[in-house]
């Protein structure tokens, strides 16, 4: 049976791009259960609120993008234009992730430091725990393969290195969980979830015949990708810091307890982002076939990916503003109760993170690589000032509706810049569902 096209692309190509969809949402779906089940609902019930928020501690998170340094989304264009750098290209951002993750480690014992000193209450996690956590920042470099099989379209191996990693990890926590196992072996699990992937990475992209000790250093890409990946690098830390600074300020201003109960409500509201990143990885490599020589249906697809991301989000934004309250008076001690509310604010951030998702996808493909680190930026700047005016009030709820705001004020800064305005439009009719509702109209009308 044929496979139904979407507006904006052709059967044969959304035959094959759906495809990979359909793996990579296998994938995370697979992955969103377990962790839901084990990381968002055992581990916070067996743990407590306190202990919870020590292993959550998000302050690695934030620095991502250097461990990274840009190099995810861009590898895999470079690898879409130039296959035949292949091990060049690999190689080099191998090189780059490694050094990053070698400056991001002080720095995050630098900001420790700064937490420390100058908040209200002692941060949740310990210093030796961070120490721990900080590994992750190493052990992470070899996920690079991940763009060569987004590269490929080929989202079934990401599917079994990311399910086949979370069962395991899984397996491993509920064993710990029965052994009664204190906090300092969860946090060791933090880091050995990371290294399964690794090893799955790499498993795989041996099984293509390939092998990570053909990769080459090359110091003229390595720059190429330094220079284009520098502003996604920091776009990365802007965005994990409007995604996190909330629970690491209410950590400070409310104490431990309150910031484990905004961690379970960041993992449940978070869990089901996978969906648009899922879908644009997969779609991407057909947009950027269109971007050169057929650009009206390049603007269609992205038109259409836009209409896509609003109906999936406003639909999933709704369903858990009705079933929050039920999932924590259901599945979660009394202690977390207060998360209900938090939870049912914080999902509609996710419209918003949809949409910035696709038309990051649409910066990349067009070099704008530095509206996309000023959007974050923007974000960023957003959250710190309404999590200082709304936490104190609000506590938890305050926290959800400043990160509804940096995320909206994020995705539509696009129409503060010139280059961009004709597509932060774009994003208006689609939120607003113009377009939608335009082609009802006209299909009614013949």
């Amino acid at each position: 049976m044929r496979i139904p096209s979407l507006p904006g692309f052709t059967p044969e190509a959304f035959d094959k791009y759906f495809k990979n969809t359909g793996w990579l949402m296998l994938a995370r779906v697979g992955s969103l259960f377990i962790k839901m089940l084990v990381t968002a609902l055992l581990l916070p019930n067996y743990l407590g609120p306190e202990l919870t928020a020590a292993l959550n501690y998000p302050l690695i998170i934030l620095f991502t993008g250097i461990c990274t340094l840009g190099t995810d989304a861009l590898v895999t264009r470079q690898l879409l234009q130039h296959p035949e750098k292949e091990n060049e290209l690999l190689g080099s951002a191998l090189r780059l992730r490694l050094v990053g993750g070698l400056v991001a480690i002080p720095l995050i014992y630098l900001t420790y430091y700064g937490i420390s000193h100058f908040g209200t209450n002692a941060p949740a996690a310990s210093f030796k725990q961070i120490v721990m956590m900080s590994l992750i920042c190493l052990v992470q470099a070899t996920q690079i393969i991940d763009s060569y099989f987004q590269s490929k379209t080929q989202g079934k191996y990401i599917m079994y290195v990311q399910v086949t990693a979370n069962i395991l990890s899984a397996l491993l926590k509920l064993g710990l969980v029965l052994l009664k196992a204190p906090i300092a072996a969860f946090i060791v699990m933090l880091v050995i979830d990371v290294l399964l992937l690794q090893v799955g990475y790499i498993r795989y992209y041996r099984k293509q015949g390939k092998s990570i000790f053909n990769w080459k250093y090359n110091p003229a890409i390595a720059r190429q990708l330094l220079l284009l990946g520098w502003p996604l690098a920091f776009s990365a830390i802007f965005v994990s810091l409007y995604m996190k600074v909330g629970q690491i300020m209410l950590d400070m201003i409310k104490g431990n307890s309150v910031s484990g109960i905004y961690s379970v409500v960041s993992q449940h509201t978070e869990s089901w982002f996978f969906i648009a990143t899922a879908i644009c990885t997969a779609v991407f490599p057909a947009i950027m076939n269109f971007r050169k020589n057929e650009p009206t249906l390049y603007q269609k697809r992205m038109t259409n990916l836009y209409d896509l991301m609003v109906v999936v989000s406003v639909t999933i934004a709704l369903a858990i503003t009705f079933v929050a309250p039920f999932l924590y008076a259901t599945f979660l001690k009394p202690e977390y109760l207060a998360g209900a509310q938090a939870l049912q604010v914080n999902a509609w951030a996710g419209v918003f993170a949809f949409l910035g998702t696709a038309s990051g996808q649409y910066l990349i493909a067009e070099g704008l690589t530095r509206i996309s680190l000023l959007r974050t930026l923007f974000g960023a700047i957003t959250i710190i000032i309404l999590n200082l005016l709304l936490i104190p009030k609000y506590g938890m709820v305050g926290a959800a509706a400043a990160n509804v705001l940096a995320q909206a004020v994020s995705t539509f800064s696009l129409l503060v810049f010139a280059k961009t305005r004709a597509q932060g439009f774009i994003l208006l009719r689609s939120l607003f569902f113009l377009n939608i509702l335009s082609k009802i109209v006209d299909r009614h009308s013949k």
